[in-house]
């Protein structure tokens, strides 16, 4: 078994304590994410006369609902990582839409081919690649790579997946009966508390950023221990060194004689300051 399990129950606490604590965001979220996909539809239905028209507009309607379908994970993966989505994030993976229609294709026919044999071994197939479309999103894979991540991320945890999206379904299904209002908030409970499981079983967040310079006020070992700088006229560091030197002194009779004086010797981090004195 695996040793990366995640919790259902933190998983949906999860999605319920960030929905009581955003509750507004989402309805607002939710509401943009149906018109943005079912706008181009309706406005097609007004347009029968003119079927290229009507046309255009259902294919934008059907690729803006998977524009919309990435969105919804990258909020959900931003409140993941405690930062708190926007609206703004529905529309901001155009980028990945060719990746994300072929893995939706391939992971379609998987499970169609998973299901022509006896049906479990579609049930297990589609437990095991559930987490391509958030691999894609999430760490810009293609659809290949992904879906090996999505292989490699349920090893041990295909069980508990299989029965975490039955109780996220009856979730749902109870927000459903809730005269339907109720699944303003138990959608986006389930949405989050899936990307919480994703990010269990993926291992954290998708790039650890290095960490940049802080200014904290440390630097190169040659700069931790610098001395006090010299003034003027003082020489800083260890105390005077003395020693004789002969320095040359004119004679009266212009020959030059050699009289001992004092030459005061100081260093401080290898430089030398040199003081003559009687």
């Amino acid at each position: 078994m695996s040793e990366r399990r995640f919790s259902m129950a933190d998983a949906v606490r999860f999605g319920w304590e960030t929905v009581k604590g955003n509750l507004g965001f989402f309805i607002v979220l939710l509401l943009a994410a149906s018109l943005i996909q079912n706008l181009p539809g309706i406005i097609a239905g007004f347009a029968k006369k003119f079927p290229i028209i009507s046309l255009t507009l259902f294919l934008a309607g059907w690729l803006l609902g998977f524009v919309v379908q990435m969105g919804l994970i990258k909020v959900s993966l931003k409140f993941c990582d405690g930062t708190k989505g926007k609206l703004d994030d529905l529309l901001s993976s155009f980028n990945l839409l060719l990746n994300f229609i072929a893995g939706t294709f391939l992971y379609g026919l998987i499970i169609m081919g998973g299901s022509l044999l006896l049906v479990i071994p579609g049930v297990i197939w589609a437990v095991k690649f559930s987490l391509t479309p958030y691999f894609i999103v999430d760490r810009n894979l293609g659809p290949i790579e992904a879906l090996k991540a999505s292989s490699k991320a349920t090893e041990g945890a295909k069980w508990d997946l299989f029965l975490f999206g039955l109780l996220l379904g009856l979730i749902n299904l109870a927000g459903a009966l809730a005269l339907v209002v109720g699944l303003f908030v138990t959608m986006p409970v389930t949405m989050l508390a899936y990307a919480h499981a994703y990010r269990t079983l993926a291992g954290g967040e998708k790039s650890p950023a290095e960490s940049p310079e802080t200014g904290d006020g440390e630097g190169p070992d040659e700069l931790q221990d610098e001395g006090p700088v010299a003034t003027q006229g003082e020489a800083p560091g260890a105390p005077a060194e003395e020693m004789d030197a002969a320095v040359p002194e004119e004679s009266s009779g212009g020959v030059r004689e050699k009289r001992p004086e004092k030459i005061h010797v100081t260093s401080s981090k290898g430089v030398m300051y040199i003081n003559l004195g009687d």
